[in-house]
């Protein structure tokens, strides 16, 4: 049996980092996690190739060799993704689609021959098992959460590691939350479902193996759902593995902002070696974060919560969003006031998304003001429902946003004043490599000697080399993050 797994192209947006990856030599950010852990639940005598199409062409000779084409991504690949079906279907090659893109929306995939949905360990052996014996299924899907003790380890050896800036873990799944606007819940359940610290230690290995030593990303969309395993088990045997191998990653997740309400949790995360978290801070407007349920944040100082977290060692990178219904006219200097005020450097502003299945997109739809399918980008100055607000205010107002917080002007200020208050770890977690010369060398040339932010380039520069040397690595890496942001905006159609 030959297998081709392909994992569809993402659009250039604030999360590919293409303009930033090219610094360093990488194609693309982080590998398909989801898929090389399919892999590895399929049957050990299949020959199995995997594209990901962020990395390498998709060649038809790959399809045509194929007896069997999966397919798996999310919203934002969706483009990608019917152009690969379209292709297998042009070739007469079968295709199976699965994961968070098809599973909220395999209705809009009507070529695909077989959707296998939900949680892979659920469906994906019936689906086997079915295939083999000649009668599967169109639609294979469950409404029970998987055990994540059944989850094998992903299979890095069919993708070219170097390639990418990071390699993945996923340590949970679920969400203890329930945002209005999130498809989280609804993809993986309320309650928290997490891996044995044993299991994770063996994930590491497995990666270490392979030759890593850089940044690894916890995928959890909330990796302290589940805070008392974490500081009991699974948290001091990462540190004891770390320490058993002399520190060869950082780590980077995601997390709910209360996670600064926990010292001893965050003490335990920085000796780990996580040096950057992603919070979904959406907005400073109180009504917009009690109308989508955020209650995470509601009565919350949410600059300290931030500082909190950086003293920790840890860099906030921030999830914001304008288009709520209870958006005052204001709310769009109250963002820049509010990004300009915290230490978020990468602050990814988006427009409100109804994501299908959410509660969002249930309550818009009842209201009769769904206009389109999401593109699953919400920076590409789409919006898929009538807002409470003026379209043409809205788009505008983003607009200003982002061109305001991404200029060189306001986004050296950002970092420097989250350098100043930034407590890197004690233990030098930094390796030095040659590619970290080539990316200083491009910073020099396009930053700081053709790019409109030369001033503020050297003033960053000359700054942290004299008062925070130990963060010049990362205020280099900062100011390329920056580039990539701008350059994404400078595309963005005029209102």
């Amino acid at each position: 049996m030959n297998l081709l797994i392909v994992y569809p192209e993402f659009p250039e947006t604030f999360w590919s980092y293409k303009k930033a990856l090219k610094f360093v030599l990488k194609k693309s950010g982080s590998p398909p996690l989801g898929l090389l852990t399919v892999a590895a639940m399929l049957p050990t005598d299949w020959d199995i190739e995997l594209v990901d199409m962020n990395v390498a062409p998709l060649r038809d000779s790959s399809i045509r060799r194929a007896n069997l084409v999966f397919i798996g991504g999310m919203s934002v690949q969706k483009d990608s993704a019917r152009r690969v079906i379209e292709r297998c279907a042009g070739l007469g090659v079968k295709t199976v689609a699965g994961g968070p893109l098809f599973t909220t929306g395999w209705e809009s995939f009507p070529e695909v021959d077989y959707f296998v949905l939900n949680e892979a360990e659920l469906t994906l052996p019936q689906f086997l098992q079915d295939f083999q014996r000649g009668s599967a299924r169109h639609i294979y899907s469950s409404e029970n959460w998987a055990n994540l003790g059944d989850t094998p380890l992903p299979r890095w050896d069919l993708i070219r590691t170097k390639k990418y800036a990071s390699l993945s873990i996923q340590h949970s799944r679920g969400c203890p939350f329930d945002c209005e606007f999130c498809d989280i819940t609804l993809l993986y359940g309320r309650r928290t479902r997490i891996k044995t610290a044993c299991q994770i230690t063996a994930e590491l290995e497995n990666i270490y193996s392979t030759g890593w030593k850089d940044n690894v990303f916890f995928v959890d969309d909330n990796f302290i759902g589940s805070k008392s395993v974490l500081k009991k088990e699974t948290l001091p045997a990462i540190i004891r593995w770390m320490e058993d191998h002399r520190y060869p990653f950082t780590f980077n997740t995601q997390a709910s902002l209360n996670i600064a309400d926990d010292e001893e949790l965050l003490h335990l995360m920085g000796k780990a070696g996580f040096n950057r978290v992603f919070v979904g801070i959406e907005t400073p407007n109180e009504a917009s974060l009690k109308e989508c349920s955020k209650v995470q944040n509601i009565d919350r100082d949410m600059l300290a919560s931030i500082k909190t977290i950086n003293q920790h060692g840890m860099e906030v990178q921030g999830g914001f969003i304008v288009g709520f219904d209870s958006d005052p006219a204001s709310i769009f200097e109250d963002q820049i006031r509010f990004v300009q005020e915290s230490t978020v450097v990468t602050a990814m502003v988006g427009l409100l998304t109804a994501l299908k299945g959410t509660r969002l997109y249930q309550r818009l739809k009842r209201e009769n003001r769904l206009v389109s399918e999401e593109t699953g980008n919400n920076t590409d100055m789409s919006i898929n429902f009538k807002p409470a607000m003026n379209l043409n205010t809205l788009l505008k107002g983003y607009r200003k946003i982002v061109s305001t917080i991404y200029s060189p002007k306001y986004y050296y200020k950002r970092v420097k004043k989250f350098l100043t208050i930034y407590s890197p770890p004690v233990r030098k977690f930094f390796r030095f490599r040659p590619v970290h010369i080539i990316a200083l060398i491009k910073s020099v040339v396009l930053l700081g000697i053709v790019g409109k932010e030369r001033l503020h380039y050297w003033k960053l520069m000359l700054w942290t080399i004299i008062r925070r040397p130990r963060c010049f690595p990362l205020a280099t890496t900062l100011a390329i993050y920056g580039f990539h942001y701008r350059k994404v905006f400078e595309k963005l159609p005029r209102v």
